[in-house]
């Protein structure tokens, strides 16, 4: 992967990462149309660079993640992704066997757009404006949720802030808290595929290891900082257009590229 290609990865992530499009199923996307989709430098550098995409909501929620007083919000995030930790721990192996097959993924990208279009009128009687009424089994239900984007293609953002919606969180709230909910979240993976992975089989080679070889460190870098920068960009447009319009839009962009995508790798790959 040359740096044209891992910043494009990266464009893609940061502008992915917090809609309800699958951050993973483009990326995937991205690097199968470049034929890199298969390189472990490449696998880990799509899951790794998310790091830069949790640095956009703390920096642009800086006064709540900073707020040392308030104890239960770092609690309720604790218990929101403990079902995450356990479950992506369990099944990690599976998940990472779909990741080198987009037709299956583009499949889940259309289905998942036909539930967004829908979504609205099953949950249209929200009460909760403010992360501070998440209770702590509020959270741990959201938590769930949000492990229904294990499956590549179905989206952590769309699973979390449906799942909120379901707890009666309104849709910019539910957006919100899905927001703080990446930061663990997408840590833990991070500092997982890093440090702690094994993604060379027989070999045991660490993704630490894989970094220091050739240029993949200032790749990564590069890729971090840029998934940063057009995340901060993604999260304020994405807050606007959900709040006034709801998830159709995102529905009909779901089912839209889906289908051109699983044509494409069904007819021509």
């Amino acid at each position: 992967m040359d740096l044209i290609k891992a910043i494009i990865i990266a464009i893609v992530e940061g502008l992915t990462e917090y809609l309800p499009v699958s951050s993973t199923a483009h990326m995937i996307f991205t690097s199968s149309i470049f034929g890199i989709q298969e390189d472990e430098f490449v696998k880990m550098f799509q899951v790794s660079i998310q790091f830069g995409a949790i640095l956009a909501v703390v920096f642009l929620y800086w006064k709540k993640f900073f707020d040392f007083s308030n104890l239960r919000f770092y609690l309720k995030l604790a218990v929101a992704v403990l079902p995450a930790l356990v479950l992506g721990k369990l099944f990690d192996d599976k998940i990472e066997a779909v990741l080198g097959d987009p037709i299956p993924i583009a499949i889940v990208l259309i289905v998942g757009g036909v539930i967004l279009l829908f979504i609205d009128r099953f949950f249209n009687h929200q009460t909760i404006d403010d992360e501070k009424e998440v209770t702590y089994k509020k959270a741990f239900i959201i938590g769930i949720w949000q492990c229904l984007a294990m499956m590549p293609g179905t989206s952590r953002s769309a699973a979390s802030i449906i799942g909120g919606m379901q707890q009666k969180l309104t849709r910019r709230a539910a957006a919100e808290f899905s927001f703080f909910l990446a930061v663990p979240t997408m840590l833990a993976v991070t500092v997982y595929s890093v440090f702690l992975k094994d993604w060379k089989v027989g070999t045991g080679e660490k993704g630490y290891e894989i970094l220091m070889q050739d240029d993949h460190l200032q790749l990564f870098l590069i890729g971090n900082v840029v998934a940063f920068v057009v995340a901060v960009i993604a999260i304020r447009f994405f807050i606007g257009v959900l709040t006034r319009y709801g998830f159709k839009p995102w529905g009909w962009y779901r089912i839209i590229v889906g289908i051109i995508l699983l044509v494409y790798f069904s007819c021509f790959q």
